[in-house]
């Protein structure tokens, strides 16, 4: 074998190897699933922050004044209330980030007129 001949047969085999590697490699996460699981889980923890707040009060008041559970059945009513509230307008937030930011089909949509 000459120089040249084997410099190009080297030259096919990495291009070869590369084209394996690449096929083989991991492919990149898909950001939207985790940051959809991320806001669901926000959601979450805003409820339940919401009622341990109004539990923890309302316990705290029970116990300092001596009543009966009638203030920890209220503010964990409350915080229940507080808690929706919150995880509401999360959910409007989010919805109003998602309708100002075009998705990447969307250029493509729009040129066809779809």
């Amino acid at each position: 074998m000459t120089d040249p001949d084997q410099s190009e047969r080297l030259a096919q085999l990495e291009a070869r190897i590369d084209a394996l590697k690449a096929k083989d490699a991991p492919k990149p996460h898909q950001e939207t699933h985790y940051s959809q699981a991320h806001l669901a889980w926000r959601m979450v923890i805003e409820l339940v922050v919401g009622l341990l707040i109004g539990f923890g009060m309302g316990f705290g008041l029970d116990s300092l004044f001596g009543t009966l559970p009638i203030f920890l059945v209220i503010f964990t009513l409350l915080g229940l209330a507080a808690g929706i509230k919150t995880m509401m307008r999360s959910a409007q937030e989010i919805q109003h980030k998602q309708e100002t930011t075009p998705e990447p089909g969307d250029d493509e949509r729009m040129k066809n007129g779809d």
